[in-house]
C-alpha cells in the first residue's frame, strides 16, 4: 500500500499549530507511517497520535547539518524525551567535502547510540554532492549503524533524483534502507522510487499521492 511508504511532512519555517493538527489528522485518516515535523511540535504530535500507530518523526541539525555533534546529540535526546519515534539527522556536508570521514561516521554512530532501537535516518543532501561523494557517504552510513540514508532536506537546490537513489542502492549495505524526499508530488513519481527499492518517501503531498492527484505544492 502506497500510504505505508509515506512520512507525511511539514517542515516549512512558518508551519502553524493548526497546520500540524491537520497534518496529524490526515496521517491518521490515511494511515501514513509517520508525520515528519520540527522538534518544537514533537510533544503536540505525540499527544495527537497517541491513539494510533502513526509514528512521530523529527529532524536534527536541520537543515544545514552544521551544528556540533554535542548539539545534535542533545537535540536527539530532547526529541526522544518529548515523544519522537524516529530521527532524521543532517550530516555535516563540510566534513564530507574535507574528507573528514571518521568524524562523520562517529557523529552518526553517536546519534544511533542515542536513539537505540528507534529509527535513525541520515540526510546527505544529494544536491550538494558529487557522484564520488554520494558513493562515499552511502558507504559511511552503512558502517555507522544508521537505519536509513535519506536524499534531501527539501531546502537545497533540488530534492530526490532517481539517479541518486540508484547510486545509493549500489553503495549501501543490506541493513540500510533508502528514504527519498523532496519534489515527490504525484503517484507516478512515488511509484518510480518504490520500484527502485525505496522504503520511505518524505513528502508534503501524501494525500494527493494516495488519491492519485498531482500536487501543486512547491515543497
Amino acid at each position: 500500500m502506497m500510504n505505508h511508504y509515506i512520512d507525511h511532512t511539514l517542515l516549512k519555517a512558518d508551519a502553524t499549530h493548526s497546520q500540524i493538527e491537520n497534518l496529524c489528522k490526515e496521517a491518521k485518516l490515511y494511515n501514513f507511517t509517520s508525520v515528519c515535523i520540527h522538534p518544537h511540535y514533537v510533544q503536540t504530535a505525540s499527544q495527537l497520535l497517541s491513539d494510533c500507530p502513526v509514528k512521530v518523526c523529527t529532524v536534527v541539525g536541520f537543515p544545514l547539518g552544521s551544528n556540533t555533534t554535542k548539539t545534535k546529540v542533545f537535540e536527539t535526546q530532547n526529541a526522544l524525551k518529548n515523544g519522537a519515534d524516529e530521527i532524521d539527522m543532517v550530516i555535516n556536508v563540510s566534513w564530507l567535502k574535507d574528507k573528514a570521514y571518521d568524524q562523520i561516521q562517529n557523529e552518526i554512530t553517536s546519534l544511533k547510540s542515542t536513539v537505540g532501537k528507534r529509527v535513525l535516518k541520515v540526510i546527505v543532501e544529494i544536491s550538494l554532492l558529487t557522484k564520488e561523494e554520494l558513493a562515499k557517504i552511502s558507504q559511511i552510513v552503512s558502517k555507522s549503524g544508521a537505519d536509513f540514508i535519506k536524499t534531501s532536506t527539501g531546502f537545497s537546490a533540488h530534492g530526490a533524483t532517481l539517479e541518486a537513489v540508484k547510486m545509493m542502492k549500489e553503495n549501501i549495505s543490506e541493513n540500510v534502507q533508502i528514504k527519498a524526499s523532496g519534489g515527490i508530488r504525484d503517484y507516478k513519481t512515488a511509484k518510480a522510487y518504490i520500484d527502485l527499492g525505496v522504503a520511505r518517501l518524505g513528502t508534503s503531498s501524501g494525500v494527493e499521492i494516495v488519491e492519485g492527484r498531482i500536487s501543486n505544492k512547491t515543497y
